[in-house]
């Protein structure tokens, strides 16, 4: 259910004397956030010159990087599931998310040591979303936890802007030491390695656990199969995996500018701050706006934006201005999407299966992705890569259409 209006309650502070925004999101939240930061600013060294290192510098084809970007949206899938359900049973959502931190910082050396090997790479790779999938329901179960039900659109919001914000200095970080390196992809992984442990360290001293309500026994595995049951929540679930089988991952996003525009492999690793810059300035008050009027229509929003992205670079005109368009959307994507559907499911949740039902509603879109990314890797090796994504984008946007007529879940206010 939605608990989108909280108005009457900024209303009151500002009656009051309210403090600045920031003032009135939890600790609990602003520390996850500098952690994600941090994790982020590492995490996107690597995103952004993996498509480059794998298909210039060691010259896969379509296909094959089709299948490892794939493996790197869907390894998460299954360690989502354990790991959300690890730290609802031991009642420890700090000490799982930690696990998976520092599962993905020593992966970074992985990288290095895996050498120009595919099925190490994928390997690598593989075990560094591991990390992910299992960090990422614990995290947001705790920022859903720390937050008031009626600002769970900001919280989220608030969170998704500082990981962006590591997101949008991530690239610039990986350029520099490419630059400094003379080229060197090595010194950009052990860069990383090194950041992605200072956000271990932060975790462990910034952030807070959280006491829940619930049975006093360890929760078994089969509470996670039964949220199933919960009949809006099961809804959001398959609507959530139905849009994740038609999006295109960012890989493809990414080389696909690059192929329409022509631009340089030195300022390919740059292509992202676009995308990153624009969710960095949209992420809070989209978030609130998601509040205000609905979470589920502005998750669709999002979807409908992401069509008119690759609706430009697909299309008959190749001005730059068209191209910067296409970042900014897609940029706006993933702010209207990617703290608002946690947002959204959260309440729909008992407090103590929030991790278990956030890691079902996670992995059902990181094994739609992982689809996804297959089939557009398959149909650019056939078709090239423009047919592919009008193809893909067509699909995308009957099935946002769909959604928008069915809608998963009655909102509520």
């Amino acid at each position: 259910m939605y608990l989108a209006n909280s108005r009457a309650a900024d209303q009151a502070s500002a009656q009051a004397g309210a403090k600045p925004r920031w003032h009135r999101v939890p600790p609990n939240v602003l520390a996850l956030g500098v952690v994600s930061l941090v994790t982020d600013i590492s995490a996107e060294m690597v995103t952004a010159i993996l498509p480059l290192y794998l298909v210039l510098g060691l010259g896969m084809n379509p296909l094959q990087f089709g299948l490892l970007d794939g493996l790197y949206a869907g390894a998460t899938a299954v360690l989502r599931l354990v790991g959300g359900h690890a730290a609802d049973r031991w009642r420890r959502l700090k000490a799982v998310a930690g696990i998976g931190y520092g599962l993905s910082a020593i992966c970074k050396l992985g990288l290095l040591a895996a050498g120009s090997s595919v099925a190490a790479l994928g390997a690598v790779l593989a075990l560094d979303r591991a990390g992910k999938g299992i960090r990422t329901a614990p995290r947001d179960a705790l920022i859903s936890l720390s937050s008031k039900p009626e600002t769970l659109g900001r919280s989220f919001g608030v969170h998704r802007a500082l990981d962006t914000f590591g997101a949008f200095l991530g690239p610039l970080v990986a350029a520099g030491v490419l630059w400094v390196s003379l080229g060197d992809y090595g010194a950009v992984f052990v860069t990383s390695f090194c950041i992605a442990g200072c956000g271990v360290l932060l975790l462990v001293v910034l952030v807070r656990d959280h006491p829940r309500p619930g049975p006093s026994t360890a929760v078994p595995l089969r509470a996670m199969v039964g949220l199933l049951r919960i009949r809006s929540f099961r809804r959001c679930c398959v609507w959530a995996a139905a849009l994740g089988l038609v999006t295109i991952t960012d890989s493809f996003v990414y080389l696909a500018l690059l192929r329409r525009w022509d631009v340089e492999s030195t300022l390919f690793p740059l292509l992202p701050l676009g995308t990153a810059g624009t969710f960095l300035l949209l992420a809070v008050p989209l978030g609130r706006l998601a509040d205000r009027v609905g979470r589920w229509k502005l998750f669709l929003g999002g979807h409908a934006a992401l069509v008119v992205a690759l609706l430009l670079i697909c299309g008959p005109v190749g001005s730059p201005w068209l191209a910067a368009a296409a970042l900014v959307l897609h940029g706006c994507f993933y702010a209207a999407t990617d703290g608002v559907l946690p947002a959204a499911a959260g309440p729909l949740l008992p407090e103590h299966l929030r991790a278990s039902g956030l890691a079902l509603l996670q992995t059902g879109q990181a094994l739609a992705r992982m689809v996804s990314a297959v089939f557009v890797g398959l149909a650019w090796t056939l078709w090239d890569i423009r047919p592919a994504l009008l193809l893909t984008t067509a699909l995308l946007l009957v099935v946002t259409l769909a959604a928008a007529v069915v809608r998963p879940w009655e909102v509520s206010r």
